[in-house]
């Protein structure tokens, strides 16, 4: 008996476009095992409907005979079945109070819910994610932004010619109008007063290295965090170039102790023994792309307090984007007082009056907070995932989902990110409940 496997229409935004599994990929499923892949119809999916019944799916509206459904973003509660498996990015481990009565959902029909973000390896690593084409697109977002504020500010630049990471039809349509301004940049040379223009990145992860990956289509120079100050009293830089700074945890925190060095590992363990020092750097950067993990133990970077400090040392200092790709609201930037969406992508923060104002005008910060990035190139988004994606779903398939969670014979992977199994908390996710019962 085949198995009967759903893959559920994205509905909520109008800018996501991605799927779980591509069509060439559920064409090699179904032929290599017991399964029927049904999809909802959908008319703003990167792939049509015709792709994926040339690859042998099926196009249903109603998903009620599937026992599994894959999907990417939130479930609206309506669309739950009972005992159903859902395997989906949830956000609910971090106890978001937005999406638990989602969960409650879930629960009351014994559902059984896996998450993407909680598929990990023996070595704790991630297997499913987007951190790459988040970096990616929110960095041509950032460099777009860039370009808006100087027009905004009547300064000639090339930035001016970039789009949206959603207006290009392909990331390689993106890195190709990205190139030709560096090659302006390279023959033209930006206006003086930009000179040298400097782009500082936090992390080093998978969304630092895309959005790395993007700047790094222009002529680029790279600077140690350590040497900043001096690269700029030496002044020996062009105006043929742009500048990269890329900071890690030891850039940017310090132990409050000053008989106390830093250490990596202390840091992670005990942050509340640590402060920020990041607001040393602020002043030489034109652009601040946020890339790394936070969660409220850490420090701030960059702190209401430090971006007024630096307003009020200078009313036009260099710093003029803040590309937020984390986007935690008033996390690691506190400037981020909002999430953007991809037909809305920026707002100013006034840090002297804390106030924001979307669009480029008026004085302040440029933030750039879009929290749905690798929607933005959704058909590299969607192929990289389903690759990832594909070796498990015939294991998804064949397990028992009627027995005890012990023995329902799921690959150990993804076994460690069932939150709910028949309605109930599994043993590492039983602390969920304490959000359950707050809303």
């Amino acid at each position: 008996m085949k198995t009967r496997i759903g893959i559920k229409r994205e509905e909520k935004s109008q800018w996501e476009r991605r799927a779980p599994l591509i069509p060439a990929h559920v064409r090699e499923m179904v032929k290599k095992n017991p399964l029927e892949i049904w999809l909802q119809p959908s008319s703003i999916r990167i792939f049509s409907d015709k792709d994926y019944l040339q690859e042998g799916a099926m196009i249903e509206e109603d998903l009620a005979p599937c026992s599994i459904i894959f999907a990417i973003k939130e479930i609206p509660l309506q669309f739950f079945k009972k005992e159903r498996v859902y395997i989906f990015f949830s956000h609910t481990i971090k106890g978001q109070s937005y999406n638990m009565p989602m969960l409650q959902r879930m629960m009351d029909l014994q559902c059984t819910l896996i998450d993407y973000e909680r598929i990990i390896n023996e070595k704790g690593q991630r297997l499913l994610f987007f951190g790459m084409q988040a970096g990616q697109a929110g960095m041509i977002d950032t460099l777009w932004a860039l370009g808006q504020r100087l027009n905004h500010e009547k300064i000639k630049n090339p930035f001016s010619l970039i789009n949206l990471a959603h207006e290009y039809g392909s990331l390689v349509a993106a890195k190709e109008a990205i190139k030709k301004v560096g090659w302006q940049i390279y023959n033209d040379g930006l206006d003086l007063s930009l000179v040298p223009l400097v782009f500082g990145f936090t992390g080093y992860g998978n969304v630092s290295q895309g959005a790395q990956e993007i700047l790094n289509l222009l002529p680029y120079e790279e600077v140690e965090p350590e040497k900043i100050n001096s690269f700029f009293e030496k002044k020996n830089y062009s105006a043929s170039s742009v500048y990269k700074v890329v900071f890690k945890e030891e850039h940017l925190v310090k132990p409050i102790k000053a008989s106390q060095n830093f250490d990596l590992q202390d840091y992670y363990d005990n942050p509340q023994k640590y402060k920020s020092i990041f607001d040393s750097y602020l002043s030489f950067l034109a652009v601040l792309v946020n890339c790394i993990f936070w969660t409220p133990k850490y420090p701030r970077f960059a702190s209401k307090k430090s971006l007024r400090q630096l307003f009020m040392m200078n009313d036009k200092p260099r710093l003029r984007i803040i590309g937020d790709i984390s986007c935690d609201i008033e996390g690691s930037m506190e400037c981020t007082v909002k999430a953007t969406t991809s037909g809305n992508p920026v707002f100013v923060y006034d840090p002297l009056e804390e106030k924001a104002r979307d669009g480029v005008e008026g004085r302040g910060i440029v933030v750039m907070a879009t929290d749905n990035l690798p929607a933005e190139i959704s058909l590299e988004s969607s192929i990289f995932f389903s690759n990832a994606l594909r070796p498990l779903v015939p294991a998804i398939a064949k397990a028992d989902f009627s027995g005890n969670f012990a023995d329902c014979n799921l690959p150990d992977a993804v076994k460690k990110a069932v939150i709910l199994y028949k309605g109930k908390f599994t043993p590492d996710y039983e602390y969920i409940k304490n959000f359950i019962n707050q809303f």
